[in-house]
């Protein structure tokens, strides 16, 4: 039997499992927590852990992928591969920046996701604008919307000991977050890393 590569530096799942790399088969926890009561996951673990490419392996899943997870625990667990629209969020991008780079930053990550789904929103605020992206989604597609926020921190850990920067980066983020509360009844699952 020919040995794997290890995938260094690849963080995606659907690359890892298309090259035939080296894959630690987790999908049977990422069963359990699709599929368990909560609908908010908070997963925090040290660097260089996975749960970059956790997030991505979730992406795939909720997004049907189900060629992708041939041979592994959870094709034997899942019967109905349900297609879910997948909103995905990469902070690690917002970090080392004040507040008018990260609201810049907030808006692109927004864009991204409104074009992927054809969605229009002329508001300027980057709460009011994920509000309106998630009823968007879930009114357009009929389903409800599966939110994945990897790094969700990241804009915040490099002014930990800088209060003043701390403190209007962190409402800043507090208030990007805040839809998630209020649109819970259409939201399937929520994962932030």
């Amino acid at each position: 039997m020919a040995r794997k590569l290890y995938p260094l530096g690849i963080q995606t799942f659907s690359e890892i499992r298309t090259n035939d790399n080296l894959y630690i088969d987790k999908t049977a926890y990422i069963y359990r927590m699709a599929n368990s009561d909560g609908k908010f996951i908070f997963l925090s673990r040290p660097r260089r852990f996975g749960k970059s490419l956790l997030v991505s392996t979730l992406q795939s899943y909720f997004e049907g992928r189900k060629e992708l997870f041939k041979g592994l625990a959870i094709d034997n667990l899942e019967n109905d591969w349900t297609v879910y629209p997948v909103l995905h969020f990469d902070l690690s991008g917002g970090k080392h920046q004040e507040e008018d780079q990260l609201n810049r930053y907030l808006d692109y990550i927004l864009k991204e996701n409104e074009r992927r789904f054809s969605i229009e929103c002329d508001a300027v605020d980057a709460n009011v604008r994920l509000a309106n992206l998630i009823s968007s989604v879930y009114n357009k597609t009929g389903k409800q919307v599966v939110v994945l926020i990897d790094e969700y921190d990241a804009p915040l850990l490099d002014v930990v000991h800088q209060d003043e920067r701390l403190e209007s980066l962190r409402y800043l983020m507090r208030n990007f977050y805040s839809p998630l509360k209020q649109c819970e009844p259409m939201l399937r699952f929520v994962f932030l890393t």
